[in-house]
C-alpha cells in the first residue's frame, strides 16, 4: 500500500505509517473486504470453520487479507501502543496472534514489543508461509515464530502467552465462550487477551451517491450481516452470545476488562491504493451479496464497479474511507 500520509492528521490512521506497512503496494486492494464470504470485516482464518470452512481457499484472498490490515495497521498499531500501557513491555515476552493470516498484524505485534517472540497461529499453512515470509522482509524473522494448528482442538499445542491478540478471529469457533476459557488457561500471571470484534460498519460512499436510492451501502450491510449470521449458525458446537465482550471475558475468570475503539479515516480524494481497496471490497460483496439486492441496487452496484463508467468506484472523487474498529482487553491476576 502507497504511503497515505498526504491526507492530512484527519485521524489515527494517518500519521506515523512506515512504509513497512506498505510494502505490498501491488496486492492492495485485505483484510479487505469480505475475507469470510459474505462477512465484511477483516478476519483470521482456518479455525474450526465446520464443513467446507477448512478447505476455503484463503489464499486466493491474499490480496484481501493484506490489504485490509494494511488499512487498519495505524489503529492496530496504537491498540498495540495502548496494550503495552496496561504492563511494562519488557514483561512482554511471548505474544499469540490467534488467526493471524498473511502476518500482517504479527509484524506489528513484533515491531511494538521489540522483547517478545510473536507466535503467528493459523491452520493455514500457506498464510503462514506468507507470514514468516514478510517478517523476513521487516528484519523480524528471529522473533516471528508460526504454529499451523486448528482451534478449538489445538489449545494444548500453544503453549504459555503473556499477550493473545485474537482479530476478527473469535467469531469463527462455535463456542466463544469455552474459547474465551482456552485463552484465559494458556496467559501467565498478569497477561493479557485482546480481542478485536466489532466497532462500527465501514463507510465509503456518501449516503446518496446520486443514482438509485440513497442507503445502498447500509443495505449492503444488512445482507452481510446476514449472512456472518448464517456462518455463526453453522460452526461446530455454535453457542448464541450476547456480544457484551467485557462480560465474556470475566465470565472466563479475568479481570479489569477495558475497551477502545480506534478510528481510520481515508477521506477523499483516495490515495490510488486505498481506493483498489475499496474496490475490491465493493467487487468481493457483490459476488456474495448482490443476487440478494433488489434490482435497482443490483443495478446500481454494477455500475459502482465498473471501471469504465464516470459513476463507478474508480472514478468517483466522493469515494473515502472510515471505519472504527473496537479492543477488547482483559487481564489475568498477577
Amino acid at each position: 500500500m502507497s504511503d497515505s500520509r498526504g491526507h492530512d492528521g484527519r485521524n489515527s490512521q494517518q500519521g506515523q505509517d512506515s512504509q513497512d506497512s506498505h510494502d505490498d503496494a501491488a496486492q492492495r486492494s485485505h483484510h479487505a473486504h469480505a475475507p469470510v464470504p459474505g462477512h465484511g470485516h477483516g478476519h483470521g482464518h482456518g479455525h474450526g470453520h465446520g464443513d467446507g470452512w477448512a478447505d476455503f481457499d484463503w489464499e486466493s484472498l491474499l490480496p484481501l487479507l493484506v490489504g485490509e490490515a494494511e488499512l487498519f495497521s495505524g489503529a492496530y498499531r496504537e491498540a498495540a501502543a495502548w496494550i503495552g500501557e496496561q504492563r511494562p513491555a519488557d514483561e512482554v515476552r511471548r505474544i499469540l496472534d490467534i488467526g493471524s493470516g498473511p502476518g500482517v498484524v504479527t509484524c506489528l505485534l513484533a515491531q511494538a514489543f521489540p522483547q517478545a517472540e510473536v507466535v503467528a497461529v493459523d491452520g493455514n499453512r500457506a498464510l503462514l508461509g506468507h507470514a514468516l515470509a514478510r517478517a523476513e522482509r521487516l528484519g523480524l524473522a528471529d522473533r516471528v515464530r508460526t504454529i499451523e494448528v486448528e482451534l478449538p482442538e489445538g489449545f494444548g499445542l500453544l503453549g504459555e502467552a503473556d499477550v493473545i491478540w485474537a482479530g476478527n478471529s473469535l467469531h469463527h469457533l462455535g463456542d466463544q465462550r469455552a474459547a474465551l476459557a482456552g485463552f484465559a488457561g494458556l496467559l501467565r500471571p498478569g497477561g493479557t487477551v485482546a480481542l478485536a470484534e466489532g466497532g462500527l460498519p465501514t463507510r465509503r460512499l456518501p449516503r446518496d451517491i446520486g443514482m438509485g436510492q440513497p442507503g445502498l451501502e447500509a443495505r449492503m450491510d444488512v445482507l452481510v450481516d446476514e449472512r456472518f449470521a448464517l456462518m455463526r449458525a453453522e460452526l461446530p458446537d455454535a453457542k448464541e452470545e450476547t456480544e457484551d465482550w467485557g462480560a465474556l471475558l470475566t465470565s472466563v475468570g479475568l479481570t479489569s476488562p477495558a475497551t477502545r475503539s480506534f478510528l481510520v479515516d481515508f477521506p477523499a480524494p483516495l490515495d490510488p491504493a486505498v481506493r483498489e481497496q475499496v474496490v475490491s471490497t465493493f467487487i468481493r460483496n457483490s459476488e456474495t451479496v448482490g443476487e440478494a439486492l433488489s434490482p435497482e441496487d443490483a443495478a446500481v452496484l454494477r455500475r459502482l464497479v465498473d471501471p469504465a463508467d464516470e459513476a463507478g468506484l474508480a472514478r468517483r472523487p466522493d469515494v473515502f474511507f472510515l471505519a472504527a474498529r473496537s479492543i477488547h482487553t482483559a487481564r489475568r491476576a498477577a
